[in-house]
């Protein structure tokens, strides 16, 4: 059976109290159903929290194939052995990005609603394109809100994949993922999933599947 055409991206939450207690759920959520990244966005916290956290969760994700992207800080990403790192358009560009991370690591970058921003970004190395948010969110301040159809037009004119993020759920993906989206950065709507994290990653595993 081949690979969906869209995968699921887990973002951690922004803020985790017990790194141990989380370490299990992320366990039990990569063993439910497939993920591509995971990626590690702790804000604010202090370069020892992200340390912390990238040496407790790393592995985990790692040993079980999942790519390891830090947000916002290549020189971290690198020096922890993350396999990429996401910048946004106030973070390191992405040009900088590749040069601390070298050429075999993933860099992907926000876009927002913006197609100029994302072919930027493309043209400059990136490996994924984010656009978002597409729904209301409570894991960070958004400005922008695009509408699918831009994964679409992004879909069709472009072969670096595209990332929609912001405010997805096991209820509100499948427009995404049927306007061609590659990847769902998934935050609150994997952790806070009302029967649990393992719960809605085989969720979105299905809607994935059945859209393939």
């Amino acid at each position: 059976m081949s690979d969906p055409a869209c995968q699921l991206y887990l973002i951690t939450p922004p803020v985790i109290d017990d790194l141990d207690a989380f370490a299990a759920q992320l366990e039990s959520a990569l063993d439910a159903g497939p993920v591509a990244a995971l990626q590690i966005r702790l804000k604010p916290a202090s370069d020892q929290q992200i340390t912390a956290a990238v040496r407790r969760l790393a592995p985990i994700a790692q040993g079980r194939g999942v790519a390891v992207i830090l947000n916002d800080r290549p020189d971290l990403a690198s020096a922890l052995g993350c396999d990429g790192v996401h910048v946004g358009q106030s973070d390191a560009s992405v040009a900088s990005a590749r040069r601390i991370m070298g050429k075999t690591a993933m860099i992907g970058a926000t876009c927002h609603d913006s197609r100029h921003l994302a072919m930027e970004a493309a043209e400059a190395g990136a490996d994924y394109v984010a656009f978002g948010a597409f729904f209301p969110t409570d894991t960070k301040q958004t400005e922008h809100r695009p509408d699918p159809e831009i994964l679409t037009i992004w879909q069709e004119v472009m072969e670096v994949p595209s990332v929609a993020i912001g405010g997805v759920t096991v209820d509100n993906a499948a427009p995404l993922i049927s306007a061609g989206a590659d990847f769902l950065a998934v935050s609150a709507g994997v952790w806070a999933h009302p029967q649990g994290p393992a719960a809605a990653v085989r969720r979105f595993a299905e809607l994935m599947s059945a859209t393939d």
